[in-house]
């Protein structure tokens, strides 16, 4: 936009006609939706006559369609009062980003530093944000729903609104680049201006699942730093409860990769731990407790990284670890008479192995591993004395790709012949929990429940450390 003698006009209704002459019975050149600027030539009738730079065409619009505006400071209050005004309207986003950046033109640098200029950005960042959600629908959209969003998404984009694609949940979805949400961390801007940027900045589902595991630590430590810059206490509870969520999955997708590249992961996992215990479950909303039972999942996925690594006996039953050159990690089962050169059982995995939670029955027949591939999946390993030898099933959390859950030893009932174990995972946004009993040679369910209380086997036989650490039970 530039400023000119006669301003600008921003278009405040969609699908607004550009018309060759002042009437409503003139050809239509174009339409034209809200958020669009156009510069002001001329007035006639009850019509505007303006030039659209975009197009490079000249033509009239209705001037009940359009506010005008000259970009000059004392438009300011003005603007920023029609932002507040449009902030968190639902299909307005075209119009707040427009009139957002006519706010940026309008006031000198001075003031864009000031509280109003981080207000201002806040609201950019947010309407940028709800129009990346609404671009990414789960179900299906009608045509004329879609053609509105790939409208709005080009009038944004006008703007120097930048989005990115990302793959997430089987789904492509849009995230906003987030720009403003960086200037409003570098202004003197309010504890939930900074907690709403925070949380623009730190999308799970805008991380790139497909970076290599170093660039993945990178973008997470970064993102903690991010929020760790949040006063959660000047907060409101619902604001507070929504970072402390994301601190939390960040913190445990954090000793995930500490854990997999050789370091102690235990200080990660202790600041996820102490994040999402400090989660208020009574202020939550409908939208945030489905955002709490999936983070509750992301970190229980890596509850082994708070384990320390006890070192074996030597007598009892146990794994150890080996690093091939492959980059695999191959696991040994042993005992006092097995040696590493010859184990009861080898099995190999480019997966995170959680040696620390290894536990055997008391027959000294079976023995159950914690075996995680991602930050967000760990599944069941369990070694079983055949007549033939000794055999490993691994159980996953879900018969589905990987993407968020975890199925984890809940303990051993007595006779050798059957295991408890919990299940939860989030799979295309659907998400399940249950709790089940296992036989050992199949690791098919003889009965399952929603809850533990549920089987009576669960209230006998139940692994007390397993009840102790376990998210499942929150």
């Amino acid at each position: 936009m530039i400023e000119l003698a006669l301003g600008i006009a921003i278009i405040v209704q969609d699908q607004s006609s550009l018309r060759a002459a002042p009437r409503d019975s003139a050809p239509a050149h174009t339409l034209l939706w809200q958020g669009e600027a156009l510069e002001v030539r001329g007035e006639r009738l009850d019509y505007l006559q303006v030039y659209d730079h975009r197009r490079e065409r000249a033509g009239f619009v209705r001037a009940a369609q359009v506010r005008r505006f000259k970009l000059t400071p004392q438009e300011a209050p003005e603007l920023l009062a029609l932002l507040r005004f449009l902030d968190g309207t639902p299909g307005a986003e075209p119009l707040g980003i427009g009139l957002a950046a006519a706010y940026v033109q309008a006031v000198p640098k001075e003031q864009l530093s000031s509280e109003a200029g981080a207000e201002a950005l806040d609201a950019l960042g947010g309407f940028a944000e709800r129009l990346a959600r609404r671009a990414s629908p789960r179900g299906p959209q009608t045509r004329e729903t879609q053609a509105m969003t790939s409208a709005h998404l080009d009038v944004a984009a006008r703007y120097g609104v930048h989005f990115t694609s990302h793959e997430f949940e089987g789904r492509m979805i849009l995230c906003y680049e987030g720009e403003a949400f960086r200037r409003v961390l570098a202004l003197p801007s309010s504890p939930p201006q900074r907690a709403r940027a925070a949380l623009g900045l730190t999308r799970l589902e805008c991380g790139g699942a497909d970076l290599p595991p170093q660039k993945q630590r990178q973008l997470d430590e970064w993102r903690a730093q991010v929020l760790d810059r949040v006063d959660t206490d000047a907060l409101s509870p619902t604001l507070r409860n929504r970072v402390l969520m994301r601190r939390a999955a960040i913190a445990a997708s954090l000793a995930f990769q500490r854990a997999r590249q050789g370091e102690p992961p235990q200080p990660a996992f202790a600041s996820a731990l102490k994040a999402i215990t400090a989660v208020r479950t009574d202020e939550l909303t409908e939208n945030d407790r489905r955002t709490y039972a999936e983070t509750a999942l992301r970190v229980n996925a890596s509850r082994w990284a708070a384990a320390p690594l006890s070192p074996p006996d030597g007598k009892a039953l146990r794994v150890e670890t080996v690093a091939e050159e492959t980059g695999e990690t191959c696991v040994l089962l042993l005992d006092a008479k097995s040696s590493r050169e010859r184990p009861l059982a080898r099995r190999c995995t480019f997966a995170l192995v959680w040696a620390a939670s290894a536990v055997t029955n008391s027959e000294g027949s079976a023995l159950a591993l914690a075996v995680q591939p991602t930050a967000t999946w760990r599944e069941l390993w369990v070694f079983r004395k055949t007549a033939s030898g000794w055999a490993v099933r691994i159980l996953p959390p879900a018969t589905s790709f990987p993407e968020i859950g975890y199925a984890e030893f809940a303990g051993w009932v007595p006779g050798g012949k059957q295991v408890l174990v919990a299940r939860e995972a989030s799979v295309a946004g659907q998400r399940s929990r249950s709790f089940e009993v296992l036989r050992l040679d199949t690791l098919a369910a003889v009965r399952r429940a929603a809850e533990p209380s549920a089987l009576s086997a669960f209230q006998k036989w139940q692994d007390a450390a397993w009840r102790q650490h376990t998210l499942s039970l929150r």
